[in-house]
């Protein structure tokens, strides 16, 4: 129980170690593929869509091969893009690399995450997804110290494969574990798959993919933007507006770490609804005509609050819609986040560029009472089943 628990550990820090590679090492990538700086964004498309696709499956193949061998597999599968992506020398191979890398990202996610809301409590989820957390930092970190000791952004990337690999070995030794734990606790392997219709079908199920939609879309969206909007709405000057948007991250991560505890004593819904109201509060900081310090804590804020809304949306599945659906919801939980981090951010670049990037804690505020009538919405039509 203990080694399958510090093996699931490390399996969060490894999701969250590509997570930001690309965005660290692109402005080294690019001139060698001799392709402009945009086309980062056709990369990371291709890798959401290959998420989305898998997410979807995450269902069918968990039913079938279990989450142990789920995991397994799909960690390979990204370790063998990464490593795919190290040995790339043109646009076109990064590409189809990223096919790989999307499909493998997506499976282990949701299958992890339906795993951990089955078996473990809420403090566990939240401490869980601030290793991904340490995972996101230390990737970029990783590249950061291989570019500055003269090398290129290949070994990066090697490096972090490798690291895949290892874990993947791991992964492949814990495979009795798995199936000891499965035994012990009952998970559902086998069973009949839910369909796309079906799922939608059931009571609460369209709230929570909206609400997951707005939450990912609030994080995302904060996290491309938040420099630009302290930088040009708020006359913080470039360098300084960039450190603190990194702030919105680093309470995330923190506050992940702080609301393993508080899950100790309040319920999911308690923590989903403490999240939503910091969240609040961190837009109409940003709102009001307080200067530009406040309007930088005004983005930790935002970051602190986000920080129990997503592992405790996912642990309170099972409870909302029951073991044996919970990992088909899960799965189309992850589409919907992944459709809202594809969507979201790029609808406000527009809305900036046409209108005014002023308009940002607005359209936060939008997506926030979109996120919080539906997160409500789901508790009624829960508790009324």
């Amino acid at each position: 129980m203990v080694f399958l628990l510090a093996v699931i550990y490390l399996s969060f820090i490894s999701l969250g170690l590509p997570d930001a590679l690309l965005g660290a090492a692109w402005p080294n990538m690019y001139p060698q593929f001799q392709v402009p700086v945009s086309y980062a964004g056709i990369i990371s498309m291709i890798i959401a869509l290959g998420t989305i696709i898998s997410s979807l499956q995450s269902d069918h193949l968990t039913r079938k091969f279990g989450t142990g061998k789920v995991t397994a597999v799909s960690v390979g599968i990204t370790a063998l893009a990464l490593w795919g992506f190290s040995i790339s020398h043109s646009f076109i191979l990064l590409c189809l690399w990223a096919i790989p890398y999307g499909l493998g990202a997506g499976s282990v996610d949701a299958s992890l995450n339906n795993y951990v809301a089955l078996h473990y409590s809420s403090k566990h989820m939240s401490w869980l997804h601030c290793m991904w957390g340490v995972g996101a930092t230390l990737g970029p970190y990783i590249m950061g110290a291989v570019l500055t000791g003269g090398a290129t952004w290949n070994k990066g990337y090697r490096i972090i494969s490798v690291l895949q690999i290892a874990l993947t070995a791991v992964l492949v030794f814990s495979l009795p574990k798995w199936k000891e734990q499965n035994t012990s606790s009952g998970e559902t392997v086998h069973g009949k798959t839910l369909s796309l219709k079906e799922i939608l079908a059931i009571p609460g199920a369209k709230a929570v993919m909206l609400c997951f939609f707005c939450y990912c879309a609030i994080e995302s969206t904060t996290m491309l933007w938040a420099s630009s909007y302290l930088h040009l709405s708020k006359g913080v000057d470039a360098k300084t507006a960039a450190s603190f948007a990194g702030m919105f991250c680093i309470g995330i991560t923190i506050g992940r770490g702080i609301n393993g505890f508080i899950a100790m004593k309040l319920k999911d819904c308690q923590m989903i609804r403490m999240g939503q109201t910091i969240i609040l509060a961190g837009i109409v900081v940003m709102i009001l005509p307080f200067g530009k310090i406040i309007s930088l804590i005004g983005f930790s804020l935002i970051g602190l609050g986000c920080a129990p809304v997503y592992p405790c949306i996912i642990h309170s599945t099972p409870s909302h819609f029951g073991a044996e659906r919970s990992q088909a919801i899960i799965g189309v939980q992850m589409a919907s986040a992944y459709v809202g981090t594809c969507l979201m951010p790029p609808l406000f670049g527009l809305i900036a560029n046409h209108i005014s990037v002023r308009l940002l804690p607005v359209y936060l505020l939008i997506l926030l009472a979109l996120m919080v009538y539906m997160h409500e919405l789901l508790e009624r039509k829960c508790k009324a089943l």
